[in-house]
């Protein structure tokens, strides 16, 4: 099985990203902060586009642990590389920073995009390569 470990950033502005390939299909956590942990779990399945051009989509589900704000990151990173790639995708998130300022919320943000961007580009090559 093949496996993706990034991460970007330093100290409580780290964020980690580990994938797991299993098969065609990616199971992807992304934590950090100064307190990784799992707040919000999505699941999404490709599919065509509903506006009927020959697109590609996705759906998805996501799970949110009570008091987390993780779920539209998880939904949004799971649709994207869900319907991009054709592939079943998890992803599992908690980025955490107590008594966050909004500084902190930006740096972090940044952070997140990098480090998708990043994972992005070897994806790519990965499922190339199934």
């Amino acid at each position: 099985m093949k496996e993706i470990s990034l991460n970007v950033g330093e100290g409580k502005y780290q964020v980690f990203l580990h994938a797991l390939f299993c098969g065609k299909d990616v199971s992807i956590c992304i934590f950090g902060g100064d307190v990784p942990h799992i707040g919000a779990v999505a699941v999404a399945v490709p599919r065509k586009s509903l506006t009927g051009d020959g697109s590609n989509s996705a759906s998805a589900s996501v799970i949110c642990i009570t008091g987390h704000k993780e779920d539209e990151m998880a939904r949004n990173i799971a649709l994207k590389f869900s319907s991009k790639f054709m592939c079943n995708i998890t992803v599992s998130a908690g980025v955490h920073i107590d008594d966050a300022k909004k500084k902190d919320i930006e740096v972090l943000g940044r952070n997140i995009k990098k480090i998708i961007k990043s994972f992005e580009d070897k994806i790519s090559e990965s499922l190339n390569e199934h």
